[in-house]
């Protein structure tokens, strides 16, 4: 409006922005992602959720897969068009790849991997597949405040848990920002990171001398 509108330029490093306070995301377990399979009462909703977390997809990316973009011999999924138009490759786990060819025995899809349902020739819509994982959720019993992202976040935590490197993870997701990534660093808990306190090596070191 300023720069445009009235032609007056603004430091905009002058003007003091509101900090929104961070609240970390709710993070399903393992446990609760079996369950949430278990819950599933059909083979393609169970192949997409497994798909969602085992590649750590976003929303549009499980949507609009093509069978073509299932790469068994290296063991891919190519993603294309993803956040800020930009094309990779997503891991697909042997878990994944199983249901993949069994889903696509029973279904024989043939360009896209999930089609609609209502509409011959076109993919499933993303408010589609929200609204099979919110049926699942409730099924499933789980009250954590969660979305369809949750999966993609939970691939994440879970991956850095087990020891895996954070460069990895960014890779795996498709983030252009390391920072991004590290987002997921907040997210692990604190068990699982195997550090002993500097008070309690100190005690260690006294015990020593000792």
């Amino acid at each position: 409006m300023y720069g445009v509108t009235l032609n007056v330029n603004l430091n905009t490093r002058q003007i003091p922005r509101h900090r929104k306070p961070r609240k970390l995301p709710d993070i399903l377990t393992q446990e609760e992602i079996q369950a949430l399979f278990n819950a599933c009462d059909n083979l393609r909703d169970k192949c997409i959720l497994m798909t969602l977390y085992g590649a750590g997809l976003r929303l549009s990316e499980v949507a609009s897969l093509k069978v073509s973009d299932i790469h068994s011999d290296k063991m891919q999924l190519f993603i294309r068009n993803a956040k800020g138009s930009k094309d990779r490759y997503a891991l697909l786990s042997q878990a994944n790849l199983e249901i993949l060819r069994a889903y696509w025995k029973a279904y024989r899809p043939k360009e896209w991997l999930f089609y609609s349902r209502n509409h011959t020739g076109i993919h499933m819509t993303p408010k589609a597949v929200q609204n099979l994982f919110h049926k699942y959720v409730k099924k499933a019993k789980i009250t954590k405040n969660v979305t369809v992202h949750t999966m993609r976040h939970s691939f994440a935590t879970h991956l850095l848990e087990s020891g895996t490197s954070i460069y990895h993870i960014k890779q795996l997701l498709g983030h252009s920002n390391i920072n991004t990534t590290c987002v997921y660093l907040h997210l692990v808990k604190i068990e699982s990171l195997n550090v002993t306190s500097p008070l309690d090596q100190m005690a260690e070191s006294d015990k020593d001398n000792g």
